[in-house]
């Protein structure tokens, strides 16, 4: 089937296009014909499964993967042609990674030579506020610390496009914090920040629009506006045979329904990710 789903967008504020793209891993199909736009000044929450694509679209975007067909544009530019005008305006911050043996300051002076736009004056702050040493041998910090000194390189960089696969993972509690705030700052009119997760309440304060993937392709995408005008969330007393999810809590039912009175609620990102998968002909053909 083909799934075709643009955003609501001016075309000039487009910066990645993507058009009947299938992609497969020599027998096994990941994505077939599908096709999306994302926008500038957004910050997209990535959502699915462990298995079913995100990592894979992440890395079609950047150029590292070539699609079976169709085609996927970064800036006007095949993405899988690599241009160098391309890259030096984009960026992949990958799950996991291997720590060189340098030390995080000349990491960054290294390899900001390949982005122009890369502020020295940022990573330093970013780095104090993460707590990262700068002075301290990349392979000889912990995970942890190896995650958050990437974060900071990747933020200030200042690329138009930045990829961040699962950056909350591995992070405690207040360094995830911090790190909603610092990607909240980052985010400008010409910058858009694509993050994969499926640790959703790490970072459902920030992602707007919301896109779900399951293995045969794209179930929703959506911004916050769109999906609070369908769906209304609420957590009651008594389930709702109505519910197109429904989760038995402490506090009571927290459920997903269509919204049929137009009252607008916050999005419950857990529940909305459970009933896109329950319900995914539902839920496309309300988005």
């Amino acid at each position: 089937n083909t799934l075709l789903h643009y955003a609501t967008m001016n075309a000039d504020n487009t910066i990645v296009k993507i058009e009947d793209l299938s992609f497969s891993y020599r027998r096994h199909s990941v994505f077939k014909n599908v096709s999306i736009s994302l926008e500038k000044n957004r910050i997209y929450g990535l959502l699915g499964e462990n298995g079913v694509g995100k990592t894979t679209l992440m890395r079609i975007i950047c150029g590292m993967l070539r699609p079976g067909s169709g085609s996927c544009k970064v800036n006007g530019m095949e993405s899988s042609g690599r241009n160098p005008e391309m890259l030096k305006d984009i960026f992949y911050l990958p799950e996991i990674f291997v720590a060189p043996h340098i030390k995080v300051d000349s990491f960054a002076r290294n390899n900001a030579l390949l982005y122009p736009s890369f502020d020295k004056g940022m990573f330093i702050r970013y780095c104090d506020t993460l707590e990262v040493e700068r002075d301290r041998m990349f392979d000889k910090m912990s995970h942890g610390q190896q995650k958050k000194a990437l974060i900071a390189f990747s933020l200030a960089l200042n690329t138009r496009l930045l990829l961040m696969d699962e950056p909350s993972n591995g992070l405690d509690i207040p360094s995830k914090t911090t790190l909603r705030k610092l990607i909240s700052e980052s985010i400008s009119e010409e910058r858009c920040v694509i993050i994969s997760t499926h640790q959703v309440r790490d970072l459902e304060n920030i992602i707007d629009p919301i896109i779900i993937l399951d293995r045969a392709g794209i179930i929703l995408n959506a911004d916050i506006e769109h999906i609070t005008s369908a769906l209304k969330f609420t957590l009651t007393e008594r389930h709702d045979p109505e519910a197109l999810f429904s989760e038995e809590t402490i506090s009571g039912y927290a459920e997903v329904l269509p919204n049929t009175d137009g009252v607008q609620s916050k999005v419950n990102l857990e529940a909305l990710f459970n009933a896109a998968l329950k319900n995914k002909e539902t839920i496309k053909k309300l988005f």
